[in-house]
């Protein structure tokens, strides 16, 4: 899970920005897409919610252009070295600052 800050209101609302950064991890993580994106864009002043279905779960992202702040999920039921999210969300948001948050997941017998 990232939290970032500081991002560039306009790149909040412009899909085309997000599916670079979905099809940036997508690559970096080797991830396997399953169908096609979806992308829901809200009124003004709203945001956008994106979601990509995966062989190994989901990528999701909400964005809050007012409040320059997006949030984005990775959920992976396969181990993956952890992706330089800063630099990424900088590059294709803006992120001034991230809070990444790993949660360890699994069957437990």
């Amino acid at each position: 899970m990232v939290d970032a800050s500081g991002c560039a209101p306009g790149s909040l609302k412009d899909a085309a920005a997000l599916a670079a950064l979905f099809e940036e991890l997508i690559v970096v993580l080797d991830l396997k897409v399953v169908g096609q994106p979806q992308w829901h864009v809200f009124p003004e002043p709203g945001g956008i919610t994106g979601l990509t279905l995966l062989a190994e779960s989901h990528l999701a992202i909400h964005t809050f252009p007012e409040h320059g702040f997006a949030a984005l999920n990775v959920y992976c039921c396969r181990p993956r070295s952890r992706p330089d999210f800063e630099a990424l969300l900088a590059r294709h948001l803006g992120a001034t600052s991230c809070e990444v948050r790993e949660l360890k997941r699994g069957v437990m017998a």
